[in-house]
């Protein structure tokens, strides 16, 4: 089984260190880092970059990974990622993290979508504040439309236990993390491919409603899908894949794992899970094929 992991995070340590920095808790940045290590067990990146990523592809050989798209978690991870990129030679493919109310933010992304070679972009509007329907978004819109772009649209429940224990206050606001505001979005720029992450985070229903709605909206499988936690009734994540499967077929379902640091590396045991739920469900070797690679591939060639 071909295998393409279609959402991971680089985690440099440019990324730990600027979010260290700008931290409202009080001491240095070593200091901060030390204590975010020793509370949550991981291993702060090598301040060496070919380092780091050479350890990320070790994890991909060791797992039999052919590729990975990477996120740049924060505007300023972009170019350490854009470099990690280059020393990966093909292995990984790049997405920025923007924020369309930000000045210059759809020019940023022109560039990086162009000269900087990056794919896409990942949009977090509960986290930032906004509508994809919103005027400001559409400069930034128009520009992923012109590259026909993949948008990561981060939907539901937003936790980032970093920023919590870097105390940071929360701001994530859910009244605009519906999945059913990409639809507009979805219409108006049809060329962009619209994957919502972790099939919606909690709220799979409006999730699966945005994908019959447009054809140009996928989901992922990534995380750990702990929302489902959050469900009533209760679900389990075959239930999950099942809908989803019904909805969208096996054709707009990306896998992804959402592996991000060490020592956990690559999630493998995800891959096995859902390997198992779908062999549970039926789904054909064909079938399971487009899901861990074939659709990735194929969504990647047209970006």
């Amino acid at each position: 089984m071909d295998v393409i992991d279609f959402h991971m995070h680089l985690f440099s340590r440019g990324y730990f260190e600027a979010l260290a920095s700008q931290s409202p808790r009080s001491g240095s940045v070593a200091d901060k880092l030390a204590q975010l290590a020793a509370a949550t067990g991981i291993e702060l990146p090598a301040a060496d970059l070919a380092v780091h990523t050479s350890r990320w592809l070790a994890q991909m050989d060791a797992h039999g990974v052919e590729h990975m798209c990477a996120f740049a978690s924060a505007p300023e991870e972009a170019e350490a990622l854009a470099q990690a990129t280059r020393l990966a030679q093909g292995r990984i493919t790049p997405f920025a993290l923007v924020n369309p109310k930000s000045p210059g933010a759809a020019e940023r992304a022109d560039t990086l979508l162009g000269a900087q070679g990056f794919r896409g972009v990942l949009l977090f509007p509960a986290l930032h504040h906004y509508r994809l329907s919103d005027e400001a978004c559409r400069p930034l819109l128009d520009v992923l439309q012109r590259h026909g772009a993949i948008a990561f649209v981060h939907c539901g429940l937003l936790v980032v236990k970093v920023r919590d224990l870097l105390g940071y206050p929360r701001s994530a606001d859910l009244r605009y993390a519906s999945p059913l505001e990409i639809v507009p979005a979805a219409n108006s720029h049809p060329a962009v491919r619209y994957v919502i992450p972790h099939f919606g985070a909690g709220l799979l229903r409006e999730a699966l409603l945005a994908a019959a709605q447009c054809p140009n909206v996928l989901v992922d499988s990534s995380s750990s899908n702990s929302w489902i936690q959050t469900q009533a009734p209760r679900l389990e994540l075959r239930d999950v894949f099942a809908a989803s499967l019904r909805v969208l077929g096996p054709r707009r379902i990306l896998f992804g794992t959402d592996s991000n640091t060490f020592p956990a590396g690559w999630r493998a045991e995800r891959y096995r899970e859902q390997r198992a739920l779908l062999g549970e469900l039926g789904v054909s070797a064909a079938d399971q094929q487009a899901i861990f690679a074939g659709n990735a591939r194929a969504l990647l060639a047209r970006a």
